[in-house]
Parts: C-alpha cells; sequence; structure tokens
C-alpha cells in the first residue's frame, strides 16, 4: 500500500482560524430565496415566511456569513424596491438571470432572516447601474441610528435600530462583459474609490471589497487587479477572487486537483496586491476576500434558458446534484482556503439553497443535504485555533492540466490543547497509508474521525435518498507513541479531532 508521511508543528503556524472563511452566499437567482430560504406557506415557514428546516440545516453547515444580494443580480438592483410594505414593491424585469424579481425578499427580510441564522450580513452594492449616491443612500438607511429621511424611514418599516452592516462588496464582476454597466479596470477603479471615500466619510471602519477578476481565467486577468487597486488601494480592505471548478471534459484526476489551481490563483492576486502597495509606498496590506468558489459544471447550460420573451418568477436555474466526487473536490478546496488564512479574510460558497448549493429544498417539500454539505458543515465545527503548516511526502498522480500533483493533500488546526487534521487522498483508485507525526502536539487520544468516501464516485443525495452519501467512522486509525496513522481510501476526504 503506497504511503504519505505530515509532520506538525504548533510553533509553526500559519494565522488564526478565520471565521469568515465558512460564509456562503444567498443571490436572488433560481430558487436560492423564492423556495429556498423563503417560502410563506411552507409547512416550516415561520411568521416572516422563513423556512425553519433551511435555517436549522444553515445553523448545521456552520455558516458565518453571508453575501447578499448578488452576484450578477446587484448589478442592476434597485435596493428601495425591497423594503417597506411587501404589497407596495415592484415586480422588475431581472436580466442578469432572465426572471421575474417580485421584491417580496429585500434588506429587511435579508437581515431579519441572518439575525435567526447567526450569522453576519455581508452587503453588495451597485456598481453597474447605479453609481455613488445610491450606495451613500443604502448605507443610510441600513446603518444610520435614526433623524434622517433614510434612517427614520427603516423604522418606519420595523426596524428601530440599524442594521450595522461593516462589510460591503464595491460592485460585482464588473470586469466581465456579461455584467449589467461592465466597466474597464480603470472606470470601475475609480468608481470603487469614489464609493469607498464617501462612505468611509460616514463610518470611517467599514470593510470595503474591490471587485478582482471575475475568474483566473479572464485575459484582463492580473493586469485588472493591477489598474484597480492603483485607483483605490488606500480606501479598500481586500480584492475578490472567484473561481469555479468542474470535471468538464471527463478528467476526473485534473479535477480532483483543482485546489491546485485554487492556490495558484490566490498566491497570484496576492502578489499583484502587494506589488501595487510597494508601488504606492504603502502601509495598508490588502486581504483577499474569496466571496465566489464552489464546483460548478453540471447545469451551465441552464442559465437564461426558456424562450427570449419567457420571464418567470424563481425559475429552476443550475440546480447542480452533486456526487461524492465533488463532494472531495469542495473538501479539498476548503484545504486551500485555510493555508491561506494569513491573506484569504473571506470565503463564500455559492451559493447555500437550491443554486449550486450544498442545501437543497423542493416547494411544498422537503430540504436536504447534499454531499459537499459535509466537508464544510465538519471543517466549520472542527477548525479552530491556529492553522498549522503542514509538511507533506506523498506519492503523486498525474493529471492532465496540473501534471504531477501530491496525491495526499492536508491542512490542521491547533487550539489548546485540541487538533484538527484534514486530509484528502486525489488518487483513483489507490488507498494511502498516511502517518502523522502528532508528538509535538501533545494530543493522545482520537475524539472523531470521519471519512467520506463511497465505491460509486458518482453516488448522490436525492429527495429519496438524503443520506446516500455521509460521513462514516474512518477507518485503520491509530494514535501510538505520538504517531497518528490512519488509511485514506481513493477519492475520499477525511476529518480528525484529537485531544
Amino acid at each position: 500500500m503506497p504511503s504519505a508521511a505530515l509532520i506538525l508543528d504548533p510553533s509553526f503556524t500559519v494565522a488564526p482560524v478565520n471565521r469568515r472563511t465558512f460564509g456562503t452566499f444567498v443571490e436572488h437567482m433560481g430558487r436560492c430565496v423564492y423556495t429556498g430560504i423563503y417560502e410563506p406557506g411552507h409547512a416550516t415557514a415561520d411568521e416572516d415566511g422563513f423556512r425553519k428546516d433551511v435555517l436549522e440545516l444553515t445553523r448545521e453547515l456552520g455558516v458565518s456569513l453571508v453575501r447578499y444580494p448578488g452576484g450578477n443580480f446587484v448589478s442592476g438592483y434597485r435596493w428601495e424596491d425591497g423594503v417597506g410594505p411587501r404589497d407596495e414593491r415592484p415586480r422588475r424585469l431581472e436580466l442578469a438571470w432572465h426572471s421575474i424579481e417580485t421584491n417580496q425578499f429585500g434588506l429587511d427580510e435579508f437581515v431579519r432572516w441572518c439575525a435567526k441564522a447567526g450569522v453576519e450580513p455581508m452587503m453588495a452594492l451597485n456598481l453597474g447601474t447605479r453609481g455613488v449616491q445610491e450606495a451613500l443612500d443604502l448605507q443610510e438607511y441600513a446603518n444610520h441610528p435614526g433623524g434622517t429621511a433614510l434612517s427614520d424611514l427603516r423604522a418606519e418599516h420595523g426596524a428601530a435600530s440599524p442594521y450595522g452592516i461593516k462589510l460591503w462588496c464595491l460592485g460585482n464582476e464588473l470586469d466581465g462583459p456579461w455584467q449589467i454597466g461592465h466597466k474597464t479596470a480603470s472606470e470601475y477603479g475609480r468608481v470603487a474609490a469614489e464609493t469607498a471615500r464617501a462612505m468611509r466619510m460616514v463610518e470611517p471602519d467599514l470593510e470595503l471589497v474591490a471587485c478582482g477578476s471575475s475568474g483566473s481565467g479572464m485575459p484582463t486577468f492580473g493586469t485588472w487587479e493591477r489598474e484597480v487597486l492603483r485607483e483605490c488601494y488606500d480606501l479598500v480592505d481586500h480584492i475578490s477572487c472567484h473561481a469555479y471548478y468542474g470535471d468538464d471534459n471527463d478528467d476526473p484526476a485534473s479535477f480532483l486537483a483543482s485546489a491546485v489551481d485554487m492556490d495558484r490563483f490566490i498566491d497570484a492576486v496576492v502578489a499583484s496586491a502587494d506589488h501595487v502597495g510597494a508601488e504606492l509606498k504603502s502601509k495598508r496590506r490588502i486581504d483577499i476576500s474569496f466571496d465566489e468558489w464552489n464546483v460548478w459544471y453540471k447545469d451551465r447550460s441552464r442559465l437564461t434558458d426558456g424562450a427570449p420573451d419567457a420571464w418567470e418568477v424563481a425559475p429552476r436555474r443550475i440546480e447542480d446534484e452533486y456526487n461524492l466526487t465533488d463532494a472531495v473536490v469542495v473538501g479539498n478546496l476548503l484545504i486551500s482556503l485555510l493555508r491561506h488564512s494569513d491573506r484569504v479574510a473571506v470565503a463564500c460558497l455559492a451559493q447555500l439553497a437550491n443554486v449550486i448549493a450544498p442545501i437543497m429544498t423542493e416547494p411544498d417539500g422537503p430540504a436536504w443535504r447534499q454531499p459537499t454539505f459535509h466537508p464544510f458543515a465538519i471543517t466549520s465545527r472542527l477548525a479552530a485555533g491556529q492553522v498549522l503548516r503542514v509538511e507533506t511526502s506523498s506519492p503523486t498522480v498525474e493529471t492532465e492540466k496540473f501534471g504531477e500533483v501530491a496525491a495526499v493533500d492536508a491542512v490542521a488546526t491547533y487550539d489548546e490543547g485540541k487538533l484538527a487534521v484534514f486530509l484528502v487522498n486525489r488518487s483513483l483508485d489507490q488507498t494511502i497509508e498516511v502517518s502523522v507525526d502528532v508528538s509535538r502536539t501533545g494530543v493522545t487520544t482520537v475524539e472523531e474521525a470521519l471519512t467520506l468516501a463511497d465505491d460509486d464516485r458518482l453516488a448522490v443525495n436525492s429527495a429519496a435518498q438524503p443520506d446516500r452519501v455521509v460521513p462514516r467512522e474512518a477507518q485503520g486509525v491509530r494514535l501510538e507513541d505520538g504517531k497518528l496513522t490512519i488509511s485514506l481510501p481513493p477519492i475520499s476526504w477525511t476529518a480528525l479531532s484529537l485531544a
């Protein structure tokens, strides 16, 4: 049996575990909002129309933060449409996803939903069709205590206390030609700087995210980051990254190594940001908001399908059915995000419900966990304290996209005598025995050992079989004399908690 070895030492740390790593994303797209998190009349709906079964799953998922309301949707959104009495809210053509927006769920509902879910709101601003004044109006409505037209309007709508939203996205993917209000880097950088400057006149301590490239494959990637940050470097805190991964060409070996690309993407954006900081001789450091990431490849054709005149409310859009292999990749992407905790300040799995999501629902029906739910939930629950630097010796796997890559990838966290280790086996057909030197950590007991694996790498969960793919007790786990040994099945994700 092939073998791999890891060495851990609590003295060698990356950064503290950032709870904002476990963010997700709610966009007015498909059924994420309507019949996803919000469905008045559902058997579980509360007094606000929120599905309590979805709220419970959101808490179980371990979500810390939710980005809202888009995504491409935000670049044509009028936030005023989604506040106040519901029977007075307008129905609009929604251009990004070719649908009808009823505005029955808006800012007021989102903030109430966040409070019930126990998550921090992250608000995105429309800098596609709107600009500085509209951003300031939204800020006043959301955050000013009272005594002004818009803060008093919020109180009239039932929220006397300000929402206190601290984290704001300055637009979304404005480098993309598909984006409503698409801009060049210099155009966007200028409006981002103007908006940031004005918002800080009201609240200097806001955290602001500038739009990075919509993906590392964009022809302007790198140049975009440099030109945008030259305009707004000293006015923002983070720059965004977006990435989606999939087995588009029936190449599971490359797909399983997707985290290699995420590692390189993060490193490249960090280098670009630091270069601009050096050019400007700034004392600030720009971190990364990886505020869209996931596996997505199965249902891309259903973005805006249907006849050109078929405008529907909450049509089904990219409701990917995830399998075991997808879940292992999601677990590995979380490993990548954690090991970059020194620079990744925010991360959002896109999206939360129905749309390429860990939680699926049916209208008037059940909610269930996709296989991708499990590595996210377990990592969020176990990762704590400091992220450790992990020295790995592993067999390799040959891939078409990335060449030779390590078959075993891992990260660990350490918190006052408690150790968590997260591992993947990217091999398609080989079980690998992993030896972990934990002698420097002082742990003596394996408290929990869970593996996500299946004889059928394409196994899925469904409403009829919601627990077809679930974590099970890991096999071959031994801890003796400061040495942890575990057998990793092919195409698997594993988490261990030790004390």
